[in-house]
């Protein structure tokens, strides 16, 4: 030990420990702890600040270019303050006071630019005098002087610029220097650097010029990935630069969904028209149908004819339910399945097959339920579909007939769900339900109608021509079939023509109240986030004409959702409507205020928005919650454990809308804590809270299969085998999590979390809205509410095609998607990942990645359809 201690000069024993000579003893211990070089070192540099106090400039220059030299080589290691900065520290007063006397000439600028790296480590907290002399110093390389350095600069450059702008004073010198700072940062990539320093000062625009083909990918990465956390309007414009960098590098695909995101037209057609590459405009072209939006293409955008016709089909998503059967046969999923192979009752102990027999009607209408969830899209199943014997004549019709009154509505529509997107056979067999003579089978055949074009737009608009005929006759269950029917069909495609039919009727005094709430409705789905002033008028005054007995109805509700559908995350477009809002009656004022926001801040992460105490509204604003916090990661774990906060302390009312919006906040994404709170919540004594958290358990699993979740709601079958009511939402939630058998999910977000299908949240909001008051709803004869869960039905799915837009089998990585924002070098973007070969399902929190350098996707994100073209260089090893 004592080696190495001499080796680095002087032995600390030699140091004597207490004289009454303290102050000069002091010194000379410091010295002599130094090593030889250090001391070497210190006294030079003191010598050098002598030299520089000196007269004569020769001197001076030779100093202060020494002194620099000694910083500059020094400022290798950030670890511990370089030792010239160390022992110059003392001087600095000194160097200070004498910049202050000398003349001004260059040797004055040199000797700024060394106080400036001096204050680096110098300066008192809030000084700024780093960037002070800086700005008084020459005008040379700051990058030369080290990384700490410039970052220091940055800072102090962001607090003056705060500074100078309350105090309107001009800061052009600031702008040059900010200009070298990020030029610096993004060839050093700190990508991430430059953008906080270009947001202090404002001016993200600059950006534009210093990004390069090397870190544009990097710098657009961190610029949506900031978006979500910055106030509004700086989070559109940040994700408009991050859209121009897309576009300079034609990366047009990454251009698209910023634009989507943006909800911005102009965008997306700007993208249509650079873009001059035919494949490139086929992945557009799914990306949009994934996004869910009516979209028209126009000779601009497309010149050729035959083109546009193959690319607006594939907007409309006429071949989706082909993808999906090619992707079951792959999985080996086509064998229909029946409610009993779900319900797996087997299982369980005796008692739970006795009481089955409690409330037959129920049971089968649950039935249905589970029947259309688990076989949708699949185009056949054990109850509806089934082939006709001939000893029975059809047995197809008997099932819907083991329905009472409005349970044939949900049954005749059921089949609209299982041939669901597959619009040609789905008509021709829906067909025959229009002939019946019972009512509520044509309103189920109308609203089957709807579900079988949910999501797939036709030239012909077949939905529209055979719903039109019928919003108009005498029996309101078919009204209602057929104007929910025109909701789901066209929800997000603005359809003026149904506009003008449906407003009729919101005006019509003599409609009952049930046709009027679920025409608001499907005029908010079909307006879905479009902010229409007309629509927006009607409903308001539907709402006002409501008599005070009607304001209590719970289907009443519908109203206020619907007006808040028309501002889905538009954020403050919706504030004229909310100060109309008002001005309702009390009974409704809170509840419709509550609503408006939450919809209007939905998925926008703008947690500025809060709860108070009051009586109905509540539900909506627990909802809200979980709707305005569902858009990123962080806000999303923080509002699971407010809203379990809120299980503790709340009153009954808001304990009920809890589970529901823990369900919307994980929907199809069973996290564990997540899981357990509803488990517990589904025993609650409060047989409304318990519900909704059987419910929201099959929105949790929807899709997923999942097998803990399977056998919770297992359980809950045989224990509350004596409550009809409680039996049905297990059976509802058992369909739910083995949703189209596991391939299909529901989240409304797409595109790695970037993307929100408007369409999708409305359609789940609307659903949990019905659930808010499950016995009037669901339990009662509006339990069709469910079917608008159809909006955000998607499969879960990766499918890889070729150049014509064959499936095409490739092998693919999939596994956890990790963040990587800001990160050096190429990280990995997926961990824990295993190979398969497409198609393949994504989970939720999944990323794939190609792993053959065989074939480039078109798509920076695989998830959907992926159009793969050949790689030219790739060679195979021979």
């Amino acid at each position: 030990m004592s080696d190495q201690k001499n080796d680095a000069g002087t032995s600390q024993a030699n140091a004597p420990a207490k004289d009454p000579k303290k102050k000069e003893d002091q010194k000379k211990k410091d010295d002599e702890d130094l090593s030889e070089e250090d001391l070497a070192l210190k006294q030079q540099l003191e010598l050098y600040v002598e030299r520089v106090q000196d007269s004569d400039p020769g001197l001076q220059k030779v100093a202060l270019e020494s002194m620099r030299h000694e910083i500059r080589t020094s400022t290798s290691s950030m670890t511990s303050v370089p030792k010239p900065l160390k022992f110059l520290r003392p001087h600095y007063g000194t160097l200070k006071a004498f910049y202050e006397t000398m003349p001004e000439s260059d040797l004055k600028k040199y000797l700024a630019d060394i106080l400036s790296v001096l204050a680096l480590t110098m300066s008192a907290e809030g000084e700024r005098e780093s960037l002070k002399y800086r700005l008084l110093g020459s005008e040379g390389d700051i990058g030369s002087w080290g990384h700490e350095y410039v970052r220091n600069l940055a800072g102090e450059i962001a607090q003056e610029y705060g500074k100078r702008q309350s105090e309107e004073a001009a800061i052009e010198d600031l702008m040059e220097l900010v200009q070298q700072i990020v030029s610096f940062h993004m060839k050093h990539n700190a990508e991430p650097e430059a953008v906080d320093l270009l947001m202090e000062v404002e001016d993200l625009d600059l950006l534009i010029e210093h990004v390069d083909k090397t870190n544009f990918k990097r710098t657009c990465l961190y610029l949506t990935s900031a978006a979500r956390y910055l106030p509004g309007p700086d989070d559109m414009l940040v994700l408009d630069i991050a859209y121009s960098i897309y576009l300079k590098f034609e990366e047009f695909a990454s251009a698209l969904q910023i634009a989507l995101s943006l909800d911005n037209m102009q965008h997306v057609r700007q993208v249509f028209t650079t873009c001059d590459n035919q494949l490139k405009k086929m992945q557009f072209c799914y990306i949009l149908a994934r996004h869910g939006i009516t979209f028209e293409l126009d000779d601009e955008m497309v010149a050729d004819d035959d083109e546009r016709e193959t690319l607006q089909d594939i907007i409309n998503n006429t071949k989706l339910s082909e993808s999906y059967l090619t992707l079951a046969r792959d999985i080996e999923v086509m064998e229909p399945k029946s409610p009993e192979d779900i319900y797996k009752a087997h299982l369980l102990d005796g008692r739970a097959s006795a009481g089955a027999s409690v409330d037959s009607a129920r049971q089968n209408l649950a039935a249905t339920f589970v029947n259309a969830f688990v076989n949708a899209g699949f185009g056949q199943d054990k109850l509806m579909t089934a082939p006709a014997d001939s000893s029975i004549g059809g047995s197809s019709g008997n099932w819907l007939f083991k329905n009472k009154e409005h349970g044939k509505t949900s049954a005749a529509a059921s089949l609209g769900m299982i041939l669901l997107w597959d619009v040609d056979s789905g008509l021709a067999q829906i067909d025959k339900y229009f002939h019946s003579n019972d009512n509520h089978v044509i309103a189920g055949a109308l609203l089957g109608v709807g579900i079988v074009n949910c999501g797939v737009k036709n030239d012909c608009d077949p939905a529209l021509a055979l719903l039109s005929d019928y919003i108009g006759k005498e029996d309101s269950s078919v009204r209602i079939g057929a104007i929910m029917g025109l909701g789901i069909a066209y929800a997000g495609a603005q359809n003026e023509q149904i506009r003008s039919s449906l407003t009729l009727i919101l005006n019509d005094a003599k409609a009952p109240l049930d046709v009027i709430a679920f025409t608001a409705i499907s005029l908010g789905l079909i307006y879905v986030g479009s902010c229409n002033e007309e629509v927006a008028q009607a409903i308001i005054f539907a709402l006002m004409d409501r008599s005070e007995s009607e304001l209590g109805e719970p289907l009443t509700r519908l109203l206020p959702l619907a007006l808040g559908l028309l501002y889905l995350g538009k954020q403050e477009r919706v504030e004229a409507t909310a100060e109309v809002s008002k001005t309702f009656n009390e009974k409704i004022r809170k509840y419709c205020d509550m609503t408006l926001l939450s919809c209007a801040y939905a998925g926008t992460g703008n947690v500025l928005k809060h709860l108070e105490k009051g009586e109905t509204h509540q539900g909506p604003a627990v909802l809200g919650i979980a709707m305005v916090a569902m858009a990123e990661e962080l806000g999303l774990d923080m509002s699971i454990r407010s809203l379990e906060h809120l299980l503790q302390y709340g009153e009954q009312n808001i304990r009920r809308a809890v589970p529901l919006a823990l369900g919307l906040l994980c929907i199809s994404n069973p996290k564990v804590n997540v899981m357990d709170t509803l488990s517990r919540l589904s025993h609650d004594s409060d047989s409304e809270v318990a519900m909704a958290a059987v419910i929201s358990l099959g929105l949790i699993g929807a899709g997923t299969n999942n097998a803990r979740i399977a056998g919770m709601l297992r359980n809950l079958s045989s224990y509350y085998y004596k409550d009809a009511s409680l039996l049905f939402c297990v059976r509802i939630a058992q369909g739910l999590v083995h949703l189209g058998k596991g391939l299909l999910t529901l989240n409304p977000y797409h595109s790695d979390r970037f993307l929100l299908s408007p369409t999708a949240l409305a359609g789940l909001v609307t659903m949990l809205h019905a659930c808010l008051d499950m016995k009037a709803m669901v339990l009662g004869k509006y339990h069709y509410v469910l079917y608008f869960i159809v909006l955000a039905m998607q499969p879960r799915m990766l499918m890889t095609v070729d150049e014509n837009l064959k499936p095409l089998s490739v092998p693919v990585r999939v596994g956890q998607a990790v963040d990587v924002v800001g990160q050096a070098g190429r990280p990995k973007t997926i961990t824990g990942f295993q190979t398969h070969s497409t198609p393949v399902l994504l989970a939720a929190g999944d990323r794939a990645e190609l792993a053959t350098e065989k074939y480039i996707p078109l798509s920076p994100i695989l998830e959907g359809h992926v159009i793969l073209k050949e790689n030219p260089d790739y060679r195979e090893d021979s």
